[in-house]
């Protein structure tokens, strides 16, 4: 055997890898979920029908094939607490996006632009969060935030306001949590592609005339919308079906997805509903996630 195919072997063994890991961590599963969304509920454990047995023979599997239907995907589209859960969630997480880009985008151009040994210590800085349990920062946030908690004293010793303020249980407190929390998922990915720049190319456009604005927004903006899209995607995604944040900090009038999810699966005991829910939002997130593609694709045709 020569040496060349003894190197290249272990190679194709490792690109198959992750094609193994989506089949049995993604497929599989996501396969279970599709068949309890087009099942019926049931007062049963598992709590829907009809239930695959596979000892049970052909005839019982294509019988339990012919009893599967569309009625929850149907009672999505009709039902408009559902509708609302979706167009909420969507709306809060392009909100929180939004904000997140424009907090963000300046903190990663400052880090950038840090001289070199100081980088370190500013991303060491955008990390240090990640070291304490999430659950337990989104509970410091409702000491901060609560009647008498530490916001309201600062409010009131600076004489900004006259009485404490309502801050819990309100849509101000949940992006507060959010932006909180998802702020280094932004500032990563921007950060990563704006250190990679090149000054020269500023200082270019600089010395051909243009006004510091102008350089940014028809040169470093645009060398940097990899990042933009990387951070917008990983911060985007993970909100439309947040639970904890919206669950802790929000009020109880209005649920995200997340929130109409957990109801159904632990509360109403409405599998089959509650997968066809999980599905459709399954197919909401991949749109933004083929159009990122489809930007970087012709992104790299404009480049070659």
């Amino acid at each position: 055997m020569s040496a060349r195919r003894i190197f290249t072997r272990p190679a194709h063994l490792a690109a198959i890898v992750p094609y193994v890991w989506m089949v049995l961590f993604f497929l599989v599963p996501f396969a279970f979920v599709l068949k309890i969304s087009l099942s019926q509920t049931a007062i049963a454990q598992p709590p829907y029908e009809p239930v695959f047995d596979l000892t049970a023979g052909w005839e019982a599997l294509k019988t339990a094939f012919a009893a599967l239907s569309i009625d929850n995907f149907k009672l999505l589209g009709s039902d408009d607490i559902y509708v609302f859960a979706y167009v909420r969630s969507l709306t809060v997480a392009l909100t929180a996006t939004s904000l997140l880009l424009l907090i963000g985008y300046p903190v990663a151009y400052g880090m950038a632009r840090l001289p070199k040994r100081w980088q370190a210590a500013a991303m060491v800085l955008v990390i240090v969060p990640f070291w304490t349990s999430f659950l337990i920062r989104i509970y410091a946030w409702i000491n901060i935030l609560q009647h008498d908690g530490l916001l309201n004293q600062i409010l009131l010793a600076l004489h900004l306001v006259s009485q404490p303020v309502v801050w819990l249980s309100t849509d101000t407190a949940m992006y507060i949590g959010i932006v909180y929390s998802y702020l280094p998922f932004m500032i990563l990915p921007l950060y990563a592609t704006l250190a990679k720049m090149e000054p020269v190319l500023e200082e270019a456009a600089s010395d051909l005339g243009a006004p510091p604005w102008q350089v940014f927004w028809l040169v470093t903006f645009p060398l940097s919308l990899p990042g933009v899209g990387a951070g917008v995607l990983l911060c985007f995604i993970p909100i439309v079906g947040e639970f904890v944040i919206p669950d802790l900090l929000a009020g109880s009038n209005s649920l995200m997805i997340g929130q109409t999810l957990w109801l159904e699966f632990f509360t109403n005991k409405d599998w089959p509903v509650a997968s066809a829910a999980a599905i459709v939002l399954l197919v909401v997130l991949l749109v933004p996630l083929l159009l990122y593609e489809r930007l970087q694709k012709r992104q790299l045709e404009q480049g070659r």
